[in-house]
């Protein structure tokens, strides 16, 4: 449990935008997976069915909240240099310069709003995919697509994501073709 943890609140909380809310999503997730773990059939594939239930309990999120605004803006996001200093500092590199670390603490705060700024369909799949580095098939499995629609919508992810990162990393947004 303890070694999942943090994967399953990083996923909650860049698919549900909101730290509470993401923060009882993974707290539900994490006590269903301990309660049903007995459950379990094949142990070699615990991580599929572990974000297999995040993501189920994420769009019960949505659902539950369907009234409820896009998106909340808390006062800490409007405060310079605010954003997730706490978590941050506890993954500190001490080998990096202080202006590597801050240049990368900024584009991580530049991705995660880009990952955020994503439809939920594409988000899904590129956090499954790239973030938490599951295989096709096991992104397939737990969102219930095909696999090649997971493959699609993880190339127009991450399509939209380089367009959306293009101006903060000097491009002009559009994508060459080969």
């Amino acid at each position: 449990m303890e070694s999942i943890q943090h994967r399953v609140f990083q996923y909650t909380w860049l698919m549900c935008g909101q730290r509470e809310d993401a923060e009882e999503v993974a707290q539900e997730t994490l006590l269903r997976v301990f309660e049903n773990f007995d459950q379990l059939q094949d142990p070699a594939r615990v991580r599929a069915w572990v974000f297999r239930i995040a993501k189920n309990f994420c769009l019960m999120k949505h659902r539950r909240s369907v009234f409820a605004p896009e998106r909340e803006v808390s006062l800490d996001e409007l405060l310079p240099g605010t954003e997730d200093v706490a978590r941050s500092s506890q993954l500190e590199d001490r080998s990096e310069m202080p202006e590597q670390r801050l240049l990368r603490a900024e584009l991580n705060a530049q991705l995660e709003r880009a990952i955020r700024g994503l439809p939920e369909t594409y988000r899904s799949v590129v956090l499954l995919r790239d973030v938490e580095g599951l295989s096709t098939a096991e992104t397939a499995e737990i969102l219930d697509l095909s696999q090649d629609v997971v493959k699609q919508r993880l190339h127009r992810g991450r399509l939209a994501l380089r367009k959306s990162l293009a101006s903060y990393l000097g491009g002009n947004g559009e994508v060459k073709q080969k």
